[in-house]
């Protein structure tokens, strides 16, 4: 009787060990159970929000990665051209052509990635790509006028050629910047050509 009695009292012993034991490995820290899984390659990563290369969100409205943030930014390069202030004026037309481009990018990629998905999506951000690039082209054409201003065709005429090639030499705003062109002596064919100068039409 006493051989079982010890024998019972053991067993008993042991399985409160063993409850005590699982229950320490259930509740140790959710970080320490994490930190003993493997890294899977395919488990989506966390975003260090201190990385430079992660985007903060911006207010669509007062954000300079937004259409009104850059067209605030051409507002007070128009101030600082009257105020004959051209380095102000330098910097925050540069500034408003490089918002402007990366929107255009951003939504271009957009468009790309829900192209056969969601059309609708697509179009949507294609349109927003093209006027973002217009304003692009708007605020490099006030650039180089600037630079023209300054006596400085160096600059203006890399900016100029620019714009025709994004906007083509049939809109107004590439034909404004052939004229420029035109003015500075870098070319010297006027586009486009008067009616005087037009081949006529070969005879029926």
């Amino acid at each position: 009787m006493e051989s079982f009695g010890t024998t019972r009292i053991l067993r008993t012993a042991g399985l409160i060990a063993l409850s005590l034991l699982a229950a320490s490995v259930l509740l140790k820290p959710g970080s320490s159970l994490a930190q003993a899984l493997p890294a899977s390659p395919n488990r989506a990563q966390p975003i260090d929000p201190n990385d430079p290369s992660v985007l903060k969100p911006t207010d669509q409205d007062a954000g300079l990665l937004s259409q009104q943030g850059g067209k605030r930014l051409l507002d007070e390069a128009d101030k600082a051209v009257t105020a004959q202030n051209y380095p102000t004026a330098i910097k925050k037309l540069q500034e408003a052509r490089q918002v402007f481009n990366q929107l255009s990018n951003f939504y271009q990629d957009l468009a790309g990635s829900f192209s056969g998905i969601d059309n609708r999506i697509a179009d949507t951000q294609r349109r927003k790509a093209l006027e973002a690039a217009e304003m692009r082209d708007q605020a490099t054409y006030q650039l180089a006028l600037v630079h023209r201003a300054q006596s400085q065709p160096e600059l203006a005429v890399p900016l100029l050629v620019q714009i025709i090639r994004s906007q083509q030499p049939t809109r107004s705003l590439g034909q404004k910047a052939y004229q420029q062109l035109l003015e500075l002596g870098f070319v010297d064919a006027p586009y486009p050509r008067p009616r005087a100068d037009q081949p006529s039409a070969a005879p029926r």
